[in-house]
């Protein structure tokens, strides 16, 4: 019987092994919810410019208004992001948007592609706080108002950038959950079951937008303080932390910019937890 060729190995050449400390030079990425200079947006934002991406941010004040934690002055978030530019050739821009309005996300890529030319990185980081409760809380309203924000625009977003995408190679989505498939999040159903959704799809948008060389993935960031969490609800958590303390927004930034390198460029469809421990 004869045997098939044996299908070559390909190695990278000895330059190829080296770390480029710019390696999302000349790309641009789109973060959302780039909107608070504590939030995890924010942090992303500035580790996609430190390696060397144009940088257009969303953001949407009046969702913080409503919030404890208050809003932040956009001006000097976006100045916070630009301070982190490393190429010299690179520029942050932004818009204002609320992507509970079903036209918005369309909007926003757009802009973000007649800024810069075009979009390689899409960092679906926003999300709808508040208005959440236990089952017998929740009406379909409530459903409804996480539904639009925290998944439906997430999806619609993910849409709009894969039909812009020409099928270069750095196509990456990242989209954000929460931890809800790893432990329960009382209080906070409609949240929950919104974000969660995203983690479920993952597979399947992935699954789909391969054929455009683009990679999908999820991230969980456990327990991050983003200014919300109190020393009240922080001191019951301390000892599921295994490293000793709570996430800081730019330890999964670390994770998300990373896989929207070259060096990501085998992963897709995951569902990643960057937690340090925390259901452990």
């Amino acid at each position: 019987m004869e045997r098939d060729d044996p299908v070559p190995v390909e190695h990278p050449s000895v330059d190829g092994l080296a770390r480029d400390p710019l390696p999302l030079r000349g790309r641009t990425a789109l973060v959302t919810g780039v909107s608070r200079r504590e939030g995890i947006g924010f942090a992303v934002a500035r580790r996609l410019a430190a390696y060397g991406a144009n940088v257009f941010c969303h953001h949407y004040r009046p969702h913080d208004e409503e919030q404890p934690w208050g809003p932040d002055d956009v001006a000097a978030v976006l100045d916070g992001v630009r301070e982190a530019l490393a190429d010299p050739a690179a520029r942050v821009s932004g818009l204002s948007a609320d992507l509970a309005d079903p036209d918005a996300p369309r909007r926003v890529v757009a802009a973000a592609a007649a800024e810069f030319g075009r979009v390689d990185v899409l960092v679906a980081n926003h999300a709808r706080s508040g208005g959440d409760g236990r089952l017998p809380e929740v009406d379909a309203a409530m459903l409804d108002g996480h539904w639009v924000v925290n998944t439906r625009s997430a999806l619609l977003l993910a849409k709009e950038f894969a039909a812009r995408h020409d099928g270069r190679e750095g196509g990456r989505v990242v989209f954000m959950t929460s931890g809800q498939v790893r432990g329960p999040m009382p209080g906070e159903i409609c949240y929950a079951a919104a974000k969660g959704a995203l983690a479920a799809i993952t597979p399947s948008v992935a699954s789909e937008l391969a054929r455009q060389n683009i990679t999908v993935n999820t991230v969980n960031p456990g327990p991050v303080q983003t200014g919300y969490l109190t020393r009240d609800a922080l001191d019951p958590l301390m000892p599921m932390l295994p490293f000793g303390r709570y996430g800081f927004p730019d330890d999964p930034a670390r994770l998300v910019s990373w896989l929207a390198t070259d060096e990501a460029r085998w992963i897709t469809g995951q569902v990643v937890s960057s937690e340090g421990g925390f259901t452990l």
